[in-house]
């Protein structure tokens, strides 16, 4: 019965997915776990279906393979679903095995990985798939906050099965070969009449640039796998923990002065953030999150002195930086995550405010651009704010600012901090100015004013005017210095997000 279940659906259907260019369900556990550490639960399930001949069509295991192994000598549990078996689809016995691995994984305090490869419910199970989904889902919504769920997308995810990856925390795919959608291209087109490709509609690039649904995209499943492997390398094993500690041979001290040359010397030109996060971090190494969503705002983990930090970083090099509604909520959402699993934020910020427009208003830009005032409000994590460039508005106080409880705030000499830029000030505050030269001394008047550090140092609202070559060393004395911070909400039952 062992050597039948692990057989899955035969040699001809295994043979079928790997001239798809995909995985088994085995193959692809045994290739994210650590060498040798998987060990299987409830090999021998069966469905219990006796409708539409199913009796007579039962296979061990019954189309997910379930059970736990090491990632980095830690304990993590997974399941995968077996397209070779019935296509992968959901029965109650394989929605029973599922919310088992999910109960184990949040009494042992460990994290649980998803890989999806299925049909769908299974039609001759009508109701009772329908149930076990819903079972599933109410784990996955139990489960947050307490262990890292992670969904990794190496096949199709279609109708109601989408819901439970997107109630995890990060989401998985895999270029050409992984789809997700709640309904299908068949469907629209008889519905609504647009013709759409299964790629265009759900694929990798799909929902890694345009929805903002996955987190990370891989060539193959390979490499999307070891991608998981790498995320787990931040993450505690749950939320009573501390992220894991991996010492490196970046000395904390390490200074670096080329970073003087990075901001340029027109405040109205951009550059590129992700050279400022990689010259401070340890050894260079920033796995970055939704890279190319909503690329006007940064998102990924990072190590300081050996501990995970998760980065919140504005990039002028993108819509100079604005917030808008999508970057507000793909930050806010990260921002959560980090302090949900006890991950200190360091975030820097070069904003010029939030992006005008009536597709920004009518989209709403105020509940969302509250999204992400509110995750860094609530967050109880160290909070490291570094201020690079420009800091105007509201965007100044929503960009984890002193004021909504930052612990250690910091600017290089060329930060502007103001309700707004000089230009714009000056066209309100003086409006009958009578010549160019005029309006020139007066913004020039302005920025030396306000559009600098020195008027919130003053106020106590910036903690430290650093320079460039001296942000690593000062990140991280911040970092130990708030290393046992502890905080806590007021008591409630849970606050309401504007969601």
């Amino acid at each position: 019965m062992n050597l039948l279940a692990e057989q899955g659906g035969g040699e001809e259907r295994k043979a079928r997915q790997h001239a798809a260019g995909k995985k088994t369900a085995r193959e692809r556990i045994e290739m994210m776990a650590d060498p040798g550490t998987f060990r299987e639960i409830d090999k021998l399930v069966t469905h219990r279906n006796y409708d539409f001949g199913m009796e007579k069509k039962k296979i061990p295991g019954d189309g997910v393979v379930t059970g736990y192994c090491r990632v980095h000598d830690r304990l993590v549990y997974v399941f995968a679903q077996d397209f070779t078996v019935f296509g992968g689809t959901l029965s109650r016995a394989n929605a029973d095995k599922i919310v088992k691995l999910q109960q184990l994984a949040m009494k042992m305090g460990a994290p649980l990985v998803g890989l999806n490869d299925s049909g769908g419910a299974r039609i001759q199970e009508g109701v009772e798939s329908l149930a076990g989904y819903a079972d599933i889902f109410y784990n996955n919504v139990r489960s947050s906050g307490v262990i890292p769920q992670l969904s990794v997308i190496l096949g199709p995810c279609a109708g109601g099965a989408v819901y439970s990856p997107a109630l995890t925390d990060f989401i998985f795919m895999v270029r050409e070969t992984s789809h997700m959608f709640v309904t299908g291209p068949e469907v629209i087109r008889a519905v609504t009449h647009e013709e759409v490709t299964k790629e265009e509609l759900g694929g990798a690039h799909t929902h890694s640039s345009r929805s903002g649904v996955a987190h990370f995209s891989g060539e193959n499943e390979e490499q999307t796998l070891m991608m998981v492997r790498e995320l787990l390398s931040f993450l505690p094993s749950n939320n009573m923990e501390d992220p894991p500690v991996k010492p490196g041979a970046d000395p904390a001290d390490r200074r670096d002065p080329d970073l003087t040359a990075v901001i340029p010397a027109d405040p109205n030109k951009p550059y590129d953030m992700h050279e400022v996060i990689q010259r401070v971090i340890d050894d260079h190494h920033f796995l970055e999150v939704q890279p190319h969503y909503a690329a006007n705002i940064i998102t990924g983990f990072a190590r300081f002195g050996g501990h995970p930090v998760g980065i919140v970083a504005n990039q002028p090099a993108t819509l100079a930086g604005v917030l808008d509604i999508n970057s507000s909520a793909k930050a806010a959402r990260f921002v959560r995550f980090c302090d949900a699993f006890n991950l200190p934020l360091v975030t820097f910020v070069d904003v010029p405010g939030f992006l005008p427009g009536t597709s920004q208003e009518f989209g709403g830009i105020i509940k969302h651009g509250a999204k992400l005032l509110y995750a860094f409000a609530e967050a109880t994590v160290p909070k490291i704010t570094l201020i690079t460039r420009k800091a105007y508005g509201g965007a100044y106080d929503v960009m984890s600012s002193k004021h909504i409880g930052a612990d250690v705030n910091y600017a290089w000499p060329s930060a502007e901090i103001a309700v707004m830029g000089p230009e714009g000030a000056i066209n309100i505050l003086y409006r009958d100015l009578d010549t160019p030269e005029q309006k020139a001394q007066a913004v020039e008047a302005y920025r030396q004013t306000f559009a600098n550090p020195y008027k919130a140092a003053a106020l106590g609202y910036i903690d430290e005017i650093i320079p460039p070559a001296d942000s690593r060393p000062k990140i991280i004395d911040a970092l130990e210095m708030t290393r046992n911070k502890r905080i806590t909400n007021p008591v409630r039952k849970h606050g309401n997000i504007p969601l």
